[in-house]
């Protein structure tokens, strides 16, 4: 079992190192040369245009499910509308560049497409509902961020850095800030996915437990209860595929897994209520579970 742990560990290796690779290097592009105040503009207005745009901004936004919340709370407190922000804060966890690179070398083209479509749709489906809720906004002061180059405030700063020192600043995120905030959940999901795929009997498992609709509700609760980022998330639902899973119960735990951490739970109670939390889970269970069994008629 050992032997076949270490075998598994090296051949996902192989496939994700090179993947990451580039999904690091183009988020750091994306961080650094890409203009707050465009983001700011583009997230922080109210109405469909705006929760379509910050539900495709976000799957190509290098931020994890954590890192999402201060920005998707600072837009809350500008004045967004709460759809937006519910959007955002599905589509931005849910997939990025990177994740998107390791799915196409992992599950394949058609799995990476699939599931860009589909964070799409939910991020969506979930802020036109997130409008038409009914919520009593928290009075809270809005807070001016400050540009770390000459400390002004972000919104009148004119500080421009030279293209030499803005391809540092974006190798510095892609290759530093960008594993060191997800690099042990990286390795956690590259170390149990490697683990579960030597485990022969968890195929069977599988197989009788966790066949048919099951194991769709198995891949729900566990994305619900547990947290690994999307890029982690990939070769475990592989590794749980090649033990029997189906590829839709695969979707539907890619889908929901990178979305909600305990984290996101807590703050969105305080800042949106109960009410909204509920709505929230409920539509981010029922669509993630019926385009996982989507994608299983697609993928035959």
């Amino acid at each position: 079992m050992m032997a076949q742990f270490f075998s598994n560990l090296q051949a996902y290796s192989i496939e994700i190192i090179p993947a990451l690779i580039i999904g690091f290097f183009l988020s750091g592009l994306a961080h650094e040369f890409i203009p707050q105040k465009w983001v700011d503009k583009n997230l922080g207005n109210s109405g469909l245009r705006a929760v379509v745009m910050s539900t495709f901004i976000g799957t190509l936004l290098p931020i994890c499910c954590c890192g999402s919340l201060p920005i998707a709370i600072s837009f809350y407190k500008k004045g967004a509308k709460l759809g937006p922000i519910l959007a955002f804060l599905i589509a931005t966890p849910a997939t990025s560049i990177s994740s998107l690179l390791v799915t196409t070398a992992i599950l394949g083209i058609k799995f990476a497409v699939f599931i860009f479509f589909a964070v799409m749709l939910m991020g969506v489906l979930v802020g036109i509902v997130g409008n038409m809720l009914p919520y009593k906004r928290r009075a809270e002061l809005d807070i001016q961020e400050e540009c770390p180059h000459c400390h002004e405030s972000a919104g009148i700063c004119s500080h421009q850095k030279d293209v030499k020192c803005r391809m540092t600043s974006a190798l510095k995120y892609g290759f530093w800030e960008m594993p060191r905030e997800m690099g042990l959940e990286l390795l956690g999901g590259i170390l149990l996915a490697a683990f579960v795929a030597a485990y022969m009997p968890l195929g069977n498992l599988i197989n009788q437990y966790l066949a048919g609709f099951s194991g769709y509700v198995f891949s729900l609760v566990f994305g619900l209860v547990t947290y690994i980022c999307s890029t982690a998330t990939v070769p475990l639902t592989d590794a749980l595929i090649k033990q029997g899973l189906s590829v839709g119960a695969g979707m539907v735990m890619l889908l929901a897994g990178p979305v909600t951490s305990y984290s996101t739970i807590l703050v969105m109670r305080k800042e949106f209520g109960l009410k909204v939390l509920f709505v929230y889970l409920f539509l981010l269970s029922i669509i993630s579970l019926s385009l996982g069994y989507l994608y299983s008629l697609i993928a035959k």
